[in-house]
């Protein structure tokens, strides 16, 4: 009981901490991991030393993964890599599927690049569709924006499920084709209903340029791909501006096919060494820099890969904290505890992080933080009761989807930059896709893990 006393006091403490006062995520998930050791019945220098190594061994495993994914995904915002996938996309679908390609282009964007950061920048294309399609920017941007969250959720090297990977202790070439796997479902249905909100609310760019005007669902326009995008001839080329993103996925999953193979000799050894995630990603990074931004002087490339580890240094931090909160879960012995009670219940042991997300989701706004936090609380649980890695890291990461809404800021990117100020109109925009896209992700966990878990 004063285990279970010590996770509650230091649960309840993370909670308020990030809500009620002005201190960091970092700092609160860092007291309350200290509160659950204390009062859990852990010596002090115990504590200290448990939240030290949980806090190292998290951000051995996949720090430098993380700095390198966001460098690249800087390098593709300023470059014009990004837009270039988008024609791509629109490209291959064809003239009236607007909303599968963005949802596509979305998918793959979100993998190196910070979801609310995609969306922004593929702000223009939307619009530019919309205004020269007549389709509604209401649906081209749920479309585009279901497919960037749905892989900043799922993929690694997008740094919340890399870090859930890690502290499961998951493959992570495992993780990405499982990740991409429940990718094609979520987005189908994200398309579905982009297009169902696009009918209800036919917002479309305003003929002046500024701001919007509702219309009439009609008919659309008849244009030609090219027309929406004008600047073509300033982008990188497809093959250059994907490179980037596939070399490492291709090299993680090639390493992954060798190892479920039992594959020996030179050719394994040079695959397990070039197809480990932080060589992988360190290749990709190399290869965009050498391309993408060739042109550009050694002192403009080096400022545009600091900009974009800037942006990951609290993503570090409270990873790592996230990992000490679960080492001390661990070392505490409430996890051993936990698991022989959860193992009782009627609820399947897959839907412990789900759950755990999604409780911390509504409560505090944040994704990442709350697929964190709860591979933190469940992992030494779950670890208990054989559950698959991958599809625990799946868990964590799908139940942090739902119901975003007023304190998460993908929330207001994405309704402010289509248009929608009215509360009603917001929800219906983005918190419902969202909680849409959670309960997909709920039952495909379920069917999967009883198939294969």
């Amino acid at each position: 009981m004063q285990m279970i006393l010590g996770l509650v006091v230091g649960v309840f403490l993370l909670i308020i901490l990030v809500l009620k006062t002005k201190i960091h995520t970092f700092i609160a998930l860092i007291i309350a991991a200290a509160a659950t050791g204390i009062i859990g019945g852990m010596l002090p220098g115990e504590v200290v030393s448990c939240i030290t190594e949980g806090f190292g061994s998290t951000l051995g495993s996949i720090g430098i993964v993380i700095g390198f994914g966001v460098m690249t995904g800087r390098i593709l915002e300023v470059s014009g890599a990004a837009e270039r996938m988008a024609y791509t996309f629109v490209k291959v679908f064809g003239k009236g599927k607007e909303e599968w390609a963005l949802a596509v282009t979305g998918l793959v964007v979100s993998i190196p690049v910070f979801v609310d950061s995609g969306f922004i920048i593929l702000t223009p294309l939307y619009k530019a569709i919309s205004g020269k399609t007549g389709k509604s920017v209401v649906g081209l941007g749920v479309a585009l924006a279901s497919g960037l969250v749905i892989t900043h959720h799922l993929v690694p090297p997008t740094p919340g499920p890399l870090g859930v990977a890690g502290i499961f202790g998951a493959d992570i070439g495992q993780v990405i084709p499982a990740g991409l796997v429940f990718s094609i479902p979520l987005v189908i249905v994200g398309v579905i209903y982009a297009k169902y909100i696009g009918r209800k609310i036919n917002q479309i760019p305003a003929e002046a340029g500024r701001g919007w005007e509702r219309v009439e669902y009609s008919a659309q326009k008849d244009v030609s791909v090219e027309t929406m995008f004008p600047d073509l001839d300033k982008l990188p080329s497809t093959i250059v501006s994907f490179a980037p993103i596939l070399l490492p996925i291709i090299l993680i999953l090639l390493q992954t096919v060798l190892n479920a193979f039992k594959v020996t000799g030179v050719l394994a050894d040079i695959f397990a060494f070039i197809g480990s995630p932080t060589i992988a990603v360190a290749a990709g990074l190399i290869l965009a820099i050498c391309t993408l931004m060739a042109k550009e002087t050694r002192e403009k490339v080096i400022a545009r890969l600091e900009e974009g580890v800037a942006s990951a240094g609290m993503i570090l931090l409270i990873t790592g904290a996230g990992g000490a909160f679960g080492s001390i879960i661990r070392e505490s012995g409430t996890g051993d505890w936990l698991a022989e009670v959860i193992s009782k219940w009627p609820l399947p042991a897959i839907l412990i992080p789900f759950i755990i997300a999604t409780v911390i989701r509504l409560i505090q706004g944040s994704g990442t933080v709350a697929m964190i936090t709860a591979a933190s609380i469940s992992a030494p649980v779950l670890a208990q009761l054989n559950i698959n890695p991958v599809l625990a890291t799946m868990s964590a990461c799908m139940g942090a989807m739902v119901f975003s809404y007023f304190n998460d800021s993908l929330f207001w990117v994405v309704t402010r930059m289509v248009g929608i100020t009215d509360v009603k109109e917001q929800l219906r925009t983005w918190s419902i896709p969202t909680t849409i896209l959670w309960a997909t992700g709920g039952v495909l966990l379920i069917i999967v893990n009883a198939l294969f878990g």
